[in-house]
Parts: C-alpha cells; structure tokens; sequence
C-alpha cells in the first residue's frame, strides 16, 4: 500500500493537480480571510470557511476525477490489478494520497486563527474545530469523487459526474423544500426507492428468486403498513434526507459553535459506505 501512496501523491505534483489544488484553496481562504476578519474584524475564522465551502465542490472532483479513471482509460489498471496487493490496499493508497493533499491548505489554516488572537479577540478551540469538520467534509467530498472515478474510463465524465453530486449535497436543504409532505407520495416514494436496492441486488447476484421475494416483501410492506398507519409515511422522506445534509454539520459549528456528534459518525460512515462501493466496483471490473 505504501508504494501505491506514494506514486498516486507523486503523480499530483508531477502533473502539477497538487499544487493548483493547494494553492486554489489557501487563495481563496486568503481572500476571504482579508475581507471578513482583517478587514471586517470578524472574530471567527469558521465564518471564512462556511463561506468558501462551494469551493470544494470546483476542486475536490478536478482532484478525484483521475484516480480511477485515468487507470481505465489507459489500461494500467490491469497491473493494479495482478499486483501482490490486495484491493483494500490499492483503494486505501489512492484515498490517503488525495486525503494528504486535502489535509495541507488545512494544516496551513492553523496560521489563521493565530493571526486574529494576534491582532485581539479570537476563539481558537471553535476555529480548529471548525478546521477539522472542513477537513472531514473533504475527505467525505474525495470519497465520492473516487466512487465517481471508479464507474467511468472518462476523466471529463468523471469530473462533471462528481460535481453534479457535491453540488446536490449542496443545495440539499433546499431540495428538500420541493419533496411533498402527503403520506401515499411519500409510500409511494419509499417503494421506488427499495425498489432500486432491490435492483441493485439483483445486478450484483443475478439471483431472480431472491430479487422477486424481496420486491414482494418491499410491495407487500409499504401496502401494509400504509392501510394500518398511514401516518408513519407523513413527512417521512424529507426528515430521513434531511439527516443526510452534509452542509448542515459544518454550519453548526461555524454558525452556532455547537459540536454535532452524531455529524461527524454520518461522515465517517460515508467514507466507509463510499470506499465499499469503490471497493464493489473494481472487483466488479476484475472478475469481467
């Protein structure tokens, strides 16, 4: 795994993703800096960083867009994959060099909050705080990116099917705005999208009786409880995707200065499901 580390984080400075990411973000930080806390004399620097959030969803999938992508396209991922490494190795390799890359404008954030507590007031415990949630977020953004990368041989559709999804979480509050309150949409809504899981498991065993007996008790479920208690669909979608509004996390901290436990336990398992999947893919591709 080292070796794979070392050649995916060499391979970011060589082609220069490396440094542009980098500096694309301490630039753009700086700009804000200046203008909010220096400028303005805006105490927190967690204020900087709910502001420069959109940033992430520009760079992380210019970032990410390669890892997979560029191996399929070329063909090199056929040595990855007939090396004497295993798969968990060769995905955790590309995750922890992009993820190094992501943790240096954050390491170099750390000066910042030492500059206002240098010119007066300044609430560090908050602002690193804050730091370690943006970094978390970007870890989480560059878990997508790589799941992106793993179902295309196109960096370009790689790149845009990243930021297509970044850009959703983004404006997931207020897309849930739009989802409807009633209880037969949101039944309706939830036997759609079971439907799909059980799709997904038959894509993946082939298996048309254990898929057709799932769907039946999907089908039967949803009837069921609907006629019993119709009231548990009442608003059932929009408050389950809202658990799922990344943004929301970070905002809590920058915004209310408050610690979100259960936040940080959503972000860390997305990693994990978003590696799997990456994961599911590349074994898919190895046994075709």
């Amino acid at each position: 795994m080292r070796a794979i580390y070392k050649r995916e984080l060499r391979s970011y400075f060589h082609s220069m993703i490396g440094y542009v990411f980098i500096a694309f973000l301490v630039a753009y930080t700086g700009i804000y800096f200046l203008a909010y806390n220096l400028n303005c004399g805006y105490p927190y620097f967690s204020y900087v960083l709910s502001g420069i959030l959109f940033v992430y969803l520009v760079a992380i999938p210019i970032l990410t867009m390669r890892c997979f992508a560029e191996d399929k396209k070329n063909k090199t991922d056929q040595m990855l994959l007939t090396a004497p490494v295993s798969l968990f190795e060769i995905v955790l390799g590309k995750y922890l060099a992009m993820v190094t890359i992501t943790a240096v404008p954050c390491v170099i954030y750390l000066i910042f909050p030492l500059i206002i507590k240098a010119q007066g007031t300044a609430y560090i415990k908050v602002d690193y705080l804050a730091i370690l949630v943006f970094f978390l977020l970007g870890c989480v953004y560059i878990s997508i990116g790589m799941f992106v990368s793993s179902l295309t041989e196109s960096v370009i559709i790689a790149a845009i099917g990243a930021f297509g999804i970044l850009l959703l979480t983004y404006l997931w509050s207020g897309i849930l705005n739009f989802i409807p309150s009633a209880a037969w949409a949101n039944a309706l809504a939830v036997a759609v999208l079971l439907t799909l899981v059980v799709l997904a498991v038959w894509n993946m065993t082939k298996n048309v009786v254990i898929s057709g007996v799932l769907e039946l008790i999907v089908l039967a479920g949803t009837l069921i409880t609907y006629f019993v208690k119709k009231t548990v669909f009442e608003s059932l979608l929009s408050t389950v995707l809202g658990k799922l509004e990344l943004t929301e996390v970070f905002s809590n901290i920058a915004d209310n200065h408050l610690l979100d436990v259960s936040g940080i336990i959503l972000y860390l398992s997305l990693i994990v499901l978003f590696f799997f999947l990456t994961m599911q893919m590349i074994q898919k591709r190895r046994w075709s």
